[in-house]
C-alpha cells in the first residue's frame, strides 16, 4: 500500500509516516524509482498504539470548574470533527512550567497512546514543546494542537511568571542559607583547638 494509505490506516499524519519511513521504522517499506513509498500490507500486532487521549490543563484550581470542563469539551468536539474516537480525557491542574505533572507523565509513558490532543501548545508545556514533538515522533505517537494560535491568557502567564519567580527565590534563599551554615560551621571549627 502507499504511504498515505498506511498513514490513514494508523490515524497519523502523512508527515509523521514519512519521518518514520526516513528513520527506518517501517519494516519492509521501500521507495520506487518514481518516488512512491510502498509499505507492505501486513496487519501487525506490533502496532500497539491505538489510543487517542485528550489532555486538558489549567494553572490554578480557581479555573478548574469553568475553564477545565469547557476546554475538555472543545477538544472532544475537535476529535469528533476529525473522526477520532476519544479513549480517555485527562484533566490536570498545574503550572505549564511544572515538569512533575503526574497525569501528563502517565500519558507520555503509556505505550498504547497514538495521539495526544491538546488545545494550545502551552497546555502541555510552556517551554520545550518542540522537544516533546521530537520525542513523540521517535516513539511513534503524535501530539496534536487543536488551536495553533498563540494563547496569551493573562491569568496563565501571570501564574507561570509567579512560578518562575518562586522557583528562583527558593533557589536563591537556599543558597544563602547554605552559605550561612557553612560559615557557622567554619567558625565553630576555627574556635575548637586541634
Amino acid at each position: 500500500m502507499k504511504l498515505s494509505d498506511y498513514a490513514k490506516g494508523l490515524g497519523i499524519t502523512y508527515t509523521t509516516a514519512y519521518n518514520w519511513f526516513k528513520g527506518g521504522k517501517i519494516d519492509g517499506a521501500f521507495q520506487t524509482a518514481t518516488g512512491t513509498i510502498i509499505v507492505p500490507d501486513v496487519k501487525s500486532d506490533s502496532m500497539v498504539r491505538t489510543k487517542t487521549v485528550i489532555y486538558a490543563r489549567v494553572p490554578s484550581s480557581e479555573q478548574r470548574k469553568s475553564n477545565l470542563e469547557t476546554q475538555a469539551q472543545r477538544l472532544v468536539d475537535f476529535c469528533m470533527a476529525n473522526g477520532w474516537v476519544v479513549d480517555s480525557i485527562i484533566k490536570e491542574v498545574g503550572s505549564g512550567l511544572n515538569d512533575e505533572r503526574p497525569q501528563l507523565i502517565k500519558i507520555l509513558k503509556d505505550a498504547k497512546v497514538r495521539r495526544v490532543v491538546v488545545e494550545h501548545r502551552d497546555r502541555i508545556t510552556r517551554f520545550g514543546f518542540n522537544y516533546l514533538l521530537t520525542m513523540a515522533e521517535v516513539q511513534g505517537y503524535e501530539i496534536i494542537v487543536a488551536n495553533k494560535t498563540l494563547d496569551n491568557d493573562k491569568n496563565d502567564l501571570m501564574a507561570d511568571f509567579t512560578a518562575i519567580i518562586t522557583s528562583f527565590c527558593a533557589r536563591l534563599y537556599s543558597q544563602r542559607r547554605g552559605k550561612r551554615k557553612k560559615e557557622q560551621i567554619q567558625a565553630i571549627l576555627d574556635k575548637e583547638p586541634t
